[in-house]
């Protein structure tokens, strides 16, 4: 089970503060446009506009709306990986069950408030309703590097397998709770944190 390498979808990447404030600005402004008006009527002009950006300066990080919306996604997951290390760092230790609990806790309040999130989160669902494996592999890439050291566990693959399963056990029920219900179905989600934490105590214990 071999890693999954990361998506790069930049066609330059910013090496000046001006360029990536411009870059932030874009992907801020592509987000908001995906929860108005939707990926199939999104496009780079209007994300331009909505930037305050000339269409040159899309261009030249983007070829195209996909390129934007996998660069969206790609951010979300360095934001969800910083908001579990800070929630764990604040926690201070407390095991797998402490870390689960941030794991999801985090997608669930990124999946409620961020912009853009419920159509991207880490790039599996555009078009809408395509499901590809690839991203929930690199989510538990990301997990096994963050959370080994907090559990005091070997990075290895015994390790990534574990959470490659609990990521697509979770991803699935998620994805049930909010087509269920705008704010994820209660239910839902403490049969899913439920059933986490029977898998992962047989898996971590």
């Amino acid at each position: 089970m071999k890693p999954v390498p990361h998506a790069t979808s930049l066609r330059r990447a910013p090496v000046q503060r001006r360029s990536a404030e411009r870059l932030a600005r874009i992907l801020d402004a592509c987000a908001d446009l995906l929860d108005e008006v939707g990926y199939d009527a999104l496009s780079t002009r209007a994300v331009a506009e909505r930037a305050g950006v000339p269409i040159g300066s899309v261009y030249r990080f983007f070829g195209n709306k996909r390129q934007m919306a996998d660069a969206l996604a790609q951010r979300n997951l360095e934001r969800y990986s910083a908001r579990v290390t800070e929630r764990l760092r604040e926690a201070g230790g407390g095991g797998w069950r402490e870390a689960m609990d941030a794991v999801l806790d985090e997608y669930l309040e990124m999946k409620r408030t961020a912009p853009g999130f419920s159509l991207v989160d880490f790039g599996n669902q555009i078009p809408v309703g395509a499901r590809h494996a690839e991203p929930n592999h690199r989510v538990a890439d990301r997990l096994t590097e963050l959370l080994s050291g907090y559990l005091d566990r070997e990075p290895d693959e015994d390790l990534r397998r574990v959470f490659l399963i609990a990521v697509e056990t979770a991803d699935t029920l998620v994805h049930l709770a909010f087509r269920v219900a705008p704010e994820g179905d209660r239910k839902i989600i403490d049969e899913a944190r439920e059933l986490l934490r029977s898998y992962l105590a047989r898996a971590l214990d």
